[in-house]
């Protein structure tokens, strides 16, 4: 029998950021409205945990997005921890007013690598998008504020089938050049496994820093936590996750939920990786959102619990 010493182990980067959108990405396509009460309650467990990075809300128009139409109110009604970063999607210009308006720290905005998605997500081709995605990050940099980038569909497309790796550095390049501090690339449909993330991160990594690229994996077909060793393995650091496995696309068919946050830091825990957040009271407010959404979730350590 072979047993494993300590060299064949391999060691990675206590450094493990892990961003929190569930209040955004998980709340934005679920049909039970969460009163704006329980979001600010909610966000401010999160605000506790340890968790430096919490997307709050989205300032999308409340017509595409009526889940999250009280955008302004729960901005501006969360009590703010020193040391935590609240962000907010942001599609145009007229959704930055609001954002300023209500005192977001980072500005996120967002594309995807496939132009039908793209269309199906922004109502505009690629090339549309780009100029009304600069005018936000150059506006929002000007007044002090950082900018996030979220690339969907680099792994798949429910539309278009396989991405061109020569499209996600394309559209990639273009986002940093108007100034994100970070690109989450996101695996959309939950179509990703080890290999395929290695193969795109191996591309990517030769024009791109490791610690200004982020992953979003949805765990659609259980690959989730495989991916994020994957990702580990090329050097990546910073992860999305939302609390109970919450979230999905409005626009991408067999968008089911996010990687939830406990289960990855479950994981990280148990790999003495500390990425400085509580995992008790991470449960907890899964927990508490769990009671709001009012059905079981996709959580693998609530379901352990359960």
């Amino acid at each position: 029998m072979n047993v494993l010493n300590s060299q064949s182990i391999m060691s990675y980067s206590d450094e493990i950021t892990i961003n929190e959108v569930g209040p955004r990405d998980g709340l934005q396509n679920e049909q039970t409205i969460i009163s704006t009460e329980d979001k600010v309650t909610w966000i401010n467990q999160l605000s506790r945990t340890g968790l430096k990075y919490i997307e709050i809300t989205s300032f999308v128009n409340p017509n595409w997005i009526p889940a999250l139409a009280d955008a302004e109110e729960v901005a501006k009604g969360i009590e703010r921890a020193p040391g935590v970063l609240y962000a907010a999607l942001v599609p145009n210009e007229k959704g930055l007013e609001r954002a300023l308006q209500a005192n977001i720290d980072e500005a996120a905005i967002f594309m995807s690598v496939s132009e039908t998605h793209n269309q199906k997500n922004i109502n505009k081709s690629i090339n549309e998008t780009f100029p009304i995605l600069d005018k936000v990050a150059k506006e929002s940099i000007s007044v002090g504020k950082s900018v996030r980038g979220y690339l969907s569909t680099v792994f798949g497309c429910p539309y278009e089938g396989p991405v061109h790796i020569e499209e996600i550095i394309k559209v990639a390049d273009k986002l940093f050049e108007m100034g994100i501090r970070e690109l989450s690339l996101g695996d959309t449909i939950g179509v990703a496994n080890p290999i395929q993330v290695q193969k795109v991160l191996d591309a990517l990594l030769k024009y791109f820093p490791s610690n200004q690229l982020a992953m979003h994996f949805h765990d659609t077909r259980g690959t989730a936590m495989a991916n994020v060793l994957a990702s580990m393995n090329m050097g990546i650091t910073k992860f999305d996750g939302s609390l109970g496995g919450l979230g999905g696309c409005p626009y991408a068919p067999g968008a089911s939920g996010n990687l939830a946050t406990e289960d990855l830091l479950y994981m990280l825990n148990g790999m003495e990786i500390e990425p400085g957040i509580n995992y008790k009271k991470i449960l907890s407010s899964a927990q508490f959102i769990q009671g709001r959404i009012k059905r079981p979730l996709p959580s693998h350590s609530l379901q352990a619990c359960r």
